[in-house]
């Protein structure tokens, strides 16, 4: 991995430092680029609030080979880890290497992982195009998001997304807070529930699960279960849309807590190690996405590094189940945390 992350920072050189601590202090500002919009308080608090999470060792016990397989929204996971939908390598990451060599190394590495990467939405339209192209080739196997478009825009990525292959269908409604793309004439905006409605509706009529990204409330939890999503994302759009939101991990508990075991509970923000990982499922998350730590990898290391970053996540959240007596994902409680 130092390999991969020195030649990331070459790459990246002006849009991403590859800090060794990646949380946000350094990029404060930069957007576009992997930094948080403004203060960066919003990316700084994701991090800020994992790392103030601790937890319980305990070594009384027979776990000495955790399972970390899972299934979360109808797919089988070899941990709950999925690489979440960030793209623009042009404009975010500095374009050493294309949109397409970037998002075919996170599918291609997340499924050579036995676990599921997705795609990002934006302008131009090659961002979509080389998503969907990258989750055709691995057979269907990926997430794509849309961002809540107007018009007949959303009407038609869902249905190239549908020719994917893909089972599952998410939207990052927290993108909504992308001024720049109504400046570019292509606006997006908040959905009522009764957009959505129709929108799940469809995706099921499809045989297809949804999944709503940038929930951060209860309420809202409440509201994407009444409208028939089968999954919500904890998310604050990586601290790059609101200034001054909570970290991830601060509202993880109530919104899961509020749902739980009605839909499936997802979450990112600030996740960078295995260790991480068990923390959000201890506080209730049924799966973890990772974001800016994928995109290094692939920059630095293509698929290879992908699926070099996976491997050491899935050996730290083994080590961390067998430091807390987890045997498996269900095992991963509460009570794995120091209160």
């Amino acid at each position: 991995m130092k390999e991969i992350n020195e030649k990331a920072r070459e790459l990246m050189k002006g849009f991403c430092r590859v800090c060794k601590v990646c949380d946000g202090k350094a990029c404060a500002g930069e957007v576009p680029g992997m930094g948080g919009l403004g203060t960066a308080s919003s990316f700084k608090s994701n991090v800020k609030a994992l790392a103030n999470v601790r937890l319980n060792m305990r070594l009384l016990h027979d776990v000495t080979a955790p399972d970390t397989k899972t299934s979360v929204l109808g797919l089988d996971l070899d941990m709950p880890v999925l690489a979440a939908p960030i793209g623009g390598v042009s404009f975010n990451m500095g374009g050493g290497i294309s949109e397409e060599e970037y998002i075919d190394a996170v599918v291609g590495g997340c499924r050579a992982r036995g676990i599921i990467g997705c795609t990002g939405d934006g302008v131009p339209d090659f961002l979509h195009e080389a998503g969907y192209s990258a989750i055709k080739k691995n057979d269907g196997l990926g997430i794509p998001f849309i961002k809540p478009w107007e018009g007949d825009e959303l009407d038609e990525k869902l249905e190239k997304a549908r020719a994917t292959g893909c089972t599952v269908f998410g939207m990052d409604v927290d993108a909504a807070g992308l001024m720049t793309l109504r400046q570019m004439g292509r606006p997006v905006a908040p959905k009522t529930p009764e957009e959505l409605e129709k929108i799940i509706a469809k995706v099921h009529d499809w045989g297809g699960k949804f999944v709503l990204k940038g929930v951060m409330t209860p309420d809202e939890a409440k509201l994407a279960v009444t409208m028939g999503a089968d999954g919500i994302v904890i998310s604050n759009h990586g601290g790059r849309v609101l200034d001054y939101t909570p970290g991830t991990a601060e509202v993880l508990s109530d919104v899961a807590g509020a749902v739980k075991g009605q839909i499936a509970v997802l979450v990112d923000g600030g996740v960078r190690s295995g260790i991480d990982v068990l923390k959000m499922l201890a506080l209730g998350a049924d799966a973890v996405m990772i974001g800016r730590p994928v995109s290094v990898a692939a920059v630095g290391g293509l698929q290879e590094g992908v699926e070099k970053y996976f491997e050491n996540v899935k050996a730290q959240l083994l080590q961390g189940m067998v430091l807390t007596g987890s045997q498996n994902i269900k095992a991963i409680k509460p009570s794995v945390l120091f209160d």
